[in-house]
């Protein structure tokens, strides 16, 4: 098959154009920019355009699918082209349901969670070298790509995202899935640019249980007072598996899983990514991994990559990165490091960077979310915000949004990193949370601050 992507060079696009490849499909894409490290791996597999545009002359009737990003735009020139020539057009979620309507497909949904869920499902599987097709929003350890595609596995695993699916169809991607099996991890309002109120956002959770295939199954959190009830309201005919927060200790810092045969040491911590595993568990259970398989797997599990990921470390002090940035992300991780290391001072550094996170009437949501830290630290470009074409955001609203009265504010990159150079980190735990990096800090460095 021949398939051509419009806006190849996002993480999501340039990934399933790496599946297809590797199946032995025929792949070009186009784009008007892309950055590492999409463009070294494309490069690597001979699909990195050769020039960066839009062409409607690679627009021909011997393609016989184009996938369609969010990048592009309605008139995009090699969009028009497609049309004008009838070829089918996909959005990516379209054209992950077409390639799985014959598997069982597995969504994993939430505000929050859901990347840690789907990773963490995906150990598990690799560990007990059960094959199945999956898409992932990270990075994850013993697997090679993002996107995995094959005609011959059973169940294809999903991280089923609610932003929009291409331009030219502005459904959420999670409501083009159909699962027969679904989870949903926790809602707490996001992308508020284009679900303009809470109520509006929860409608698309509602929507996605209702997408569930007759007699399938809807795993959820009940911890989650709003998941709970739109769970227990849903009239489809599914069955419906709750679960919540496993009982758990922490010594020395350590995080011991209390199972059936004892306590467990596990690599990941916080009540957050334990809860987490709990859903994780549920699914593999409906995947065909029995309890304690699940248990021997799930001990050797590391995280997500940039979920609470350790970049650095010394005798007394540690450094975190996580892509935390929405309000109930970064207060579920401060809480989570702080319990972790009760006994070192926390210095949390929260850089807002998102359209939400930036937007002055959304500011407010994050109240509180900083209280777990011993020194609290945030940092936003005010170019970032002309750049989203956003109202002016002022220090005072973020001190005020935010609610602590020794909240530290920084709006340029060289005098936040100039903050770190000089703190004392001895019994320090260094938390970064962004999808950024700080107007340019460079991560490898971290390992130099803290000592």
């Amino acid at each position: 098959m021949r398939v051509h992507f419009i806006a190849i060079g996002g993480s999501a696009m340039h990934n399933l154009a790496l599946a297809l490849h590797d199946k032995g499909d025929v792949v070009t894409g186009s784009d008007d920019a892309i950055f590492e490290p999409s463009k070294s791996r494309l490069q690597a597999k001979g699909l990195l355009p050769a020039a960066e545009g839009w062409f409607a002359e690679k627009i021909t009737n011997e393609i016989d699918a184009v996938i369609l990003g969010m990048h592009a735009k309605a008139d995009n020139p090699e969009l028009l082209k497609a049309q004008e020539l009838g070829l089918k057009i996909y959005s990516y979620p379209e054209f992950i349901f077409e390639h799985s309507k014959n598997k069982t497909r597995v969504v994993i949904g939430g505000s929050h969670g859901k990347t840690t869920i789907t990773s963490m499902i995906l150990h598990v599987m690799n560990y007990h070298n059960v094959a199945v097709d999956f898409l992932v929003g990270a990075q994850l350890e013993g697997f090679t790509n993002m996107v995995h595609l094959t005609q011959e596995n059973d169940f294809m695993v999903i991280e089923g995202d609610e932003y929009l699916s291409s331009p030219t169809d502005l459904r959420p991607k999670f409501h083009l899935y159909q699962p027969n099996i679904a989870l949903i991890s926790g809602i707490a309002w996001d992308h508020i640019n284009v679900f303009p109120t809470f109520e509006n956002y929860v409608e698309q959770f509602k929507i996605f249980i209702d997408k569930i295939t007759n007699g399938g199954i809807l795993v959820y959190n009940e911890d989650d007072a709003v998941v709970k009830q739109i769970a227990e309201e849903a009239e489809k005919p599914i069955r419906k598996m709750p679960y919540s927060l496993p009982e758990y200790t922490i010594d020395n810092g350590i995080t011991y899983l209390e199972t059936l045969d004892g306590a467990m040491p596990i690599e990941v911590f916080g009540a957050h990514n334990l809860s987490n595993l709990a859903g994780a568990k549920w699914i593999c259970q409906n995947m065909g991994i029995d309890e304690a398989e699940f248990y021997e797997a799930i001990a050797s599990f590391k995280g997500a990559s940039k979920r609470l990921e350790k970049i650095a470390a010394t005798e007394t002090a540690v450094a975190y990165k996580d892509f935390a940035h929405s309000p109930s992300k970064v207060s579920a991780t401060t809480q989570a490091v702080k319990k972790q290391y009760p006994n070192k001072k926390l210095v949390a550094c929260l850089e807002l960077h998102t359209y939400s996170s930036l937007n002055a009437q959304f500011l407010t949501e994050y109240q509180g979310a900083l209280d777990a830290a011993d020194v609290a630290v945030v940092f936003y470009s005010p170019d970032a915000v002309a750049i989203k074409k956003l109202e002016e955001v002022t220090k005072e609203q973020i001190e005020q949004a935010f609610n602590r009265e020794n909240l530290i504010v920084y709006t340029n990159p060289q005098a936040f990193k100039s903050f770190l150079l000089v703190q004392d980190f001895t019994d320090s735990v260094l938390l970064l949370m962004s999808s950024g990096n700080y107007g340019g800090l460079n991560f490898d460095e971290v390992q130099s601050i803290i000592e």
